[in-house]
Order: C-alpha cells, then sequence, then structure tokens
C-alpha cells in the first residue's frame, strides 16, 4: 500500500464525494435532523420514527404480512420484529396468522393505530414543510425524483 499523499488537484475531484461536502453526508444529516425533531413530536405518543414507517405502510395497506413491511421498509426481520412487539404492546398494532397459510402473520392496525393516522401525518407534513421552506414546488418534485433515481441504482 502507497503512503504517497494525494495531490490537490485529486483532492478537489474527490470532494463532492468527502465528508461534509458529499451528497450522500448530506443526505445522512439531513434525515437525522428530521428524524430528531420528528422523534420529539413522537415522544408524547409512545413512539418512534420507526413506528412511523410502520403506521404509514398499514395505513396504505391494512393487514400486510410482516415479509410485505419489511420488503417495502428493506429491513431485516429481526428488527422489525421487535418494533412490532413494542406497537403491540403499545395497543396500536396487533398480528394474526393468515387464514389460508398458517406460517404468514399478518400485521392489523387496531382502532387507536387507525387514529393515529388523524394525527402524525400533519406533524410530518409541518416537519417536512420546514425543512423544504424556500425550495419551489417544481424543485421539490425534482428532489423527490432524483432521490429516488439514486435508490433505485443502489437498489
Amino acid at each position: 500500500m502507497s503512503t504517497t499523499p494525494v495531490d490537490r488537484k485529486t483532492l478537489e475531484q474527490w470532494r463532492e464525494v468527502l465528508a461534509p461536502y458529499g451528497i450522500g453526508y448530506r443526505l445522512k444529516l439531513l434525515s437525522q435532523l428530521a428524524s430528531r425533531r420528528f422523534q420529539d413530536r413522537l415522544e408524547p405518543f409512545g413512539l418512534t420514527p420507526f413506528h412511523w414507517v410502520v403506521l404509514c405502510c398499514l395505513w396504505e395497506e391494512d393487514g400486510l404480512p410482516t415479509s410485505s413491511i419489511s420488503e417495502k421498509l428493506q429491513q431485516v426481520g429481526g428488527t422489525l420484529t421487535g418494533v412490532l412487539d413494542r406497537m403491540e404492546e403499545r395497543g396500536i398494532i396487533y398480528r394474526q396468522r393468515d387464514n389460508r397459510d398458517r406460517r404468514i402473520w399478518r400485521i392489523w392496525l387496531t382502532d387507536e393505530g387507525k387514529q393515529l393516522q388523524e394525527v402524525l401525518p400533519p406533524i410530518a407534513w409541518e416537519i417536512r414543510e420546514q425543512a423544504m421552506n424556500g425550495i419551489s414546488p417544481d424543485d421539490r418534485e425534482l428532489i423527490s425524483k432524483l432521490v429516488d433515481i439514486a435508490i433505485a441504482n443502489l437498489s
């Protein structure tokens, strides 16, 4: 392995991938800042940002199999299982075996889980609006499309 220092020109070329200038680092920072802010707002409900994303999946389609939630969120089962345990203890979801395939567990919202759909999205919207302040609707749409493309490229 060479210990020759990298020249200045090469460093300038690499700048866009080096922290804190790289897009990946900045997207991670944006995610962390938004998550912290959202966590603060979710705390009174006894929820975390991960609970939020699971709720979003179930608000879209209640009764999803655990595997479908995991696929949508690109999470490993063990991590999701613990989250579902805590959500069930909290009384916002319940699990039920699939009628046709007893190996499959389906996740259902309780009445309380359904009611959170009226409360939590406005909080998320408020944080999103704060983050996107000063960014035009067209640019917001472009940012969203570009992030989707980058995610697809790495998936």
